[in-house]
């Protein structure tokens, strides 16, 4: 009796060890990417002190349209689609939700805006993040903004339809569903619908509105998200 209850502590004892064994690789596996999954925003600090600079070189006034966000933001000619409209661009290239609340201090609240025009998502998706993480991002993004520019109007441009990330149209269209009814719930939030104009008769992004890369706008894009987003500006 003693040599079997031996044997049976041992092989239980075995088991736990090898439970063990197997579970620590994992757990190392699973805080590296966490690490991984954690933003950098150290990346974007030479862009951002870029706008700093001209801050201090040519103060942007207070009360105006500031635009914020990625690329698509970025590469827009502002001036050129709105020259009646006091503008700010306060666009990084490839960044995402997250990176605009980051620096919401030092590139969007400091300007007091009368409006805050965000375009974002679009590279949070195409990294992975599910429609529910972009639709939490945005909603903390207004709150950031809220607790220091309460009466300052957020308007959320709709995630485009593109031929480079089609495949992803499904996500998109999640979240921007998500964001839509969020800002119909709030009289001081807009969300501009430039999805559908971009779709042509066979429900496909119009290959017209595209610089070669099939991702960024050329000025055809550029005039319909501007014909939307007008009637919102200050």
């Amino acid at each position: 009796m003693k040599i079997n209850a031996c044997l049976k502590f041992s092989v239980t004892s075995l088991a736990v060890l090898c439970l063990a064994l197997c579970l620590s690789p994992a757990r190392e596996a699973f805080s590296a990417d966490e690490k991984a999954s954690k933003p950098n925003f150290e990346k974007w600090e030479a862009s951002i002190q870029k706008f700093e600079s001209q801050d201090k070189t040519s103060p942007q006034p207070k009360g105006a349209n500031l635009f914020v966000g990625s690329s698509s933001i970025r590469m827009w000619k502002l001036d050129q689609s709105f020259p009646n409209f006091k503008t700010i661009n306060r666009g990084f290239g490839g960044s995402e939700i997250a990176d605009s609340i980051h620096f919401a201090d030092r590139i969007i609240l400091k300007h007091q805006p009368a409006v805050i025009l965000l375009y974002a998502g679009d590279n949070d998706i195409s990294h992975g993040k599910s429609a529910e993480v972009v639709t939490a991002d945005f909603q903390k993004f207004v709150s950031v903004v809220r607790k220091k520019l309460p009466d300052t109007r957020i308007a959320f441009i709709a995630i485009k339809p593109s031929i480079k990330r089609w495949n992803l149209a499904g996500e998109i269209r999640e979240a921007n569903k998500a964001i839509a009814a969020i800002c119909a719930a709030d009289k001081q939030m807009d969300y501009v619908d430039i999805f559908k104009p971009m779709l042509g008769k066979d429900g496909k992004p119009r290959p017209e509105l595209f610089l070669k890369d099939g991702l960024h706008l050329n000025e055809q894009g550029y005039k319909i998200w501007a014909k939307a987003i007008q009637p919102l500006l200050k």
